[in-house]
């Protein structure tokens, strides 16, 4: 199984990492974000490579010596061994454990959830049937919906046990409101329609994309987001894991301005976005929807 990266510059700076190994540099092993390597106790700390060159500057990136080396050697750890990580496990020299890429993450399998209802009876949870299933449309800020982590586009395969295959919208929403207003039992898959993509932002704090409307149109040539597979024709769902559906462009790119050198967008393709927005109105998703931070 091949090694994973978060993005294509943290391949390539783990390729230079392995190549001046290679060359006899003693150098930091590389972040593991999966698992925490087995640390080796009674060896002197290592040798940061010699003034990194080589990624100072890489891909037009903004990188310090400093910033690596917390990545690669979190502050407090003693030596790790050189052997790099197990096949199948995510590298992250550049990215290193960033809170953004694992709250972004779309998780595989499934999660059962307990939903109550507040002093209103109501969940702030809006469903819409998308090809047999039951999807979530609308999380309303600080709502219960809101308070146990459901996203916008998660799939909801049971309520109280009762299969959702084949119900139109109205039966879920009638399901939800004769539930239990004290526990609510979902099963749910994460985000199905959704991907994530990790860019790192420029020397000058950009990733390389034009937005209108939540719609990316356009990617800068030789940019992050160009090199790490970003597509138009998407919308940006989440930046660092906040949701970001119905803001404006200038609240996005507040958002995207302050989310640090690694970001992590989570983006649907238009016309499944546009379906699932489909009788939404506009004034109901950017007055009610849940643009929070989500917790780790």
């Amino acid at each position: 199984m091949a090694t994973l990266y978060p993005s294509l510059e943290d391949m390539k700076g783990h390729q230079i990492l392995q190549a001046q190994a290679a060359a006899g540099v003693r150098t930091p092993a590389t972040t593991v974000v999966t698992d925490k390597p087995k640390l080796v106790s009674g060896t002197a700390p290592p040798v940061l490579y010699p003034n990194l060159a080589e990624l100072e500057n890489y891909m037009g990136l903004s990188l310090s010596s400093e910033e690596i080396q917390k990545n690669l050697l979190p502050e407090g750890s003693t030596a790790l061994t050189p052997a790099g990580p197990p096949p199948g496990q995510l590298v992250a020299p550049l990215s290193g454990n960033n809170a953004g890429l694992r709250r972004a993450e779309i998780k595989p399998g499934v999660r059962e959830i307990h939903l109550c209802k507040d002093e209103r009876g109501k969940t702030g949870l809006q469903l819409k049937n998308i090809d047999q299933g039951i999807f979530v449309q609308l999380v309303k800020a600080n709502s219960p919906a809101a308070l146990v982590g459901l996203r916008f586009g998660d799939q909801i395969l049971q309520i109280d046990g009762k299969n959702c295959t084949g119900w139109s919208s109205d039966k879920a929403q009638r399901v939800l409101k004769k539930a239990s207003p004290e526990k609510i039992v979902m099963v749910v898959r994460d985000r199905p329609f959704q991907r994530t993509v990790t860019v790192h932002k420029d020397s000058s704090g950009n990733i390389g994309i034009v937005v209108k409307k939540g719609k990316i149109v356009s990617l800068a040539k030789d940019s992050s987001a160009a090199r790490n597979g970003l597509l138009t024709h998407h919308y940006i769902c989440e930046v660092n894991g906040q949701n970001v559906i119905g803001m404006k462009d200038k609240q996005l790119t507040e958002v995207l301005s302050g989310a640090g050198n690694v970001v992590t967008l989570t983006i649907i393709p238009t016309v499944i976005y546009e379906h699932m927005v489909k009788r939404l109105s506009a004034g109901l998703v950017k007055s009610a929807m849940d643009h929070s931070i989500p917790d780790l």
